[in-house]
């Protein structure tokens, strides 16, 4: 989720609001508290840029608004690539492209849900979810670090729902949001372990984003350590769907993948990894931003969503319509942040004033469904629901 900011933040802003969640823990059960555990303020979020990032600022600036690099990775960096070809077993990452079980290319057009603060609306929102042509929902699930823990039927079930709507579903952990702690992304990794039946099996349909914005710092050191150390667990777990790893900086900082990503997809026995930025004012700020972001990451070679964004955010405008303009040009994958729920300040991320999706909201929600590069005309629904 976004926490974002300075990183950005967006990206929990998540929303729990108390009264929605059944699966709220007591803890969180205001919808205040959920709210500021699961976000950060614009203040905390330039509070956090001027202390701790004020050293780096110069160098990710100069990064980001540089010219992007031309050169492709080379054969050494991406060690020992298995050969992709059309797999039974589920996705597999194939350079810059994610194929899925037939071998076909699919890119993701799809909105963020926020299941583990809103039980009660799952089957009403994904149903409308899937309605507005989008071909994917990543879904907020808790390892009960912050909020009531996912149980393994409760992960089939909303699975389920999301197949049964003929979507990918892209689960992820929200709970180590922001907490650079690399004992909070083991915490999640030993969660996904202990939940692996419920996605063994589902290969062909559900993708694992591990850790929502797990490292919050703009260290990519410290990302990649969590990570290299993370991902092999997963795999001698027989953990064997694509797995998808969000930037550090609280997804925003890009450079993490740029310097980093080859050593984690590296680092991945399955060489089955993709990667993700979350573009809200500081990494989808404008147009050279945006670009620089995500060519610098694929001229590397590597797989890459834009796996959350909005219109606006607290920590600064963002051009949408350049994310979504770039996204299909380039085929990259796009999620926008969220359906429905956000509060604590961020009520203008909704994506639908309505959870049945009766009612957009006019400012982000018709735009990213029905606007020129929006979900209902270049979403393209997976192979696997509709090859013969």
């Amino acid at each position: 989720m976004k926490k974002g900011t300075a990183i950005l933040l967006c990206t929990s802003m998540m929303l729990v609001a108390a009264g929605c969640a059944d699966n709220v823990s007591s803890s969180a059960n205001s919808e205040t508290e959920s709210v500021n555990s699961s976000h950060e303020s614009s203040s905390e979020i330039n509070s956090a840029i001027s202390s701790e990032e004020s050293s780096k600022t110069a160098s990710v600036d100069s990064t980001e608004e540089s010219s992007v690099t031309t050169s492709a990775v080379s054969s050494e960096e991406l060690s020992e690539s298995k050969p992709v070809t059309a797999s039974e077993d589920g996705f597999k990452v194939d350079g810059t492209k994610l194929l899925d079980a037939n071998g076909n290319e699919f890119i993701m057009r799809g909105i963020n849900h926020a299941h583990t603060w809103y039980l009660k609306e799952d089957t009403t929102a994904i149903k409308a979810i899937a309605e507005t042509g989008a071909n994917t929902v990543r879904i907020v699930c808790s390892d009960g670090q912050q909020w009531t823990k996912d149980s393994e039927e409760m992960l089939e079930t909303v699975i389920d729902l999301c197949i049964d709507n003929e979507m990918i579903a892209v689960v992820e952990v929200h709970d180590a949001t922001g907490k650079d702690d690399i004992s909070a992304l083991r915490h999640v990794t030993n969660y996904w372990i202990e939940m692996k039946n419920a996605l063994i099996g589902k290969e062909q349909y559900v993708i694992l984003n591990i850790a929502n914005e797990w490292a919050g710092s703009w260290d990519g050191a410290l990302w990649r350590d969590g990570y290299v150390e993370a991902i092999p667990k997963l795999r001698e777990a027989g953990i064997k769907n694509t797995l998808l790893v969000d930037a550090g900086g609280w997804a925003q900082y890009a450079k993490s993948i740029h310097d980093y990503g080859v050593d984690v997809f590296n680092s991945d026995p399955d060489k089955n990894t993709m990667f993700a930025v979350h573009m809200y004012g500081t990494a989808g700020k404008n147009k050279q931003t945006i670009e620089n972001n995500l060519a610098n990451v694929t001229n590397k070679g590597l797989c890459v969503i834009v796996g959350e964004f909005g219109y606006n955010h607290t920590d600064g405008d963002v051009d949408e319509d350049y994310i979504m303009e770039y996204c299909q040009k380039n085929g990259i994958g796009y999620l926008g942040w969220s359906w429905k729920g956000n509060s604590g300040g961020v009520e203008y991320l909704d994506i639908a004033n309505a959870w049945d999706g009766s009612v957009l909201s006019s400012d982000w929600g018709e735009k990213l469904i029905n606007g020129e590069n929006g979900i209902r005309k270049t979403s393209v629904k997976c192979s696997i629901f509709t090859a013969e």
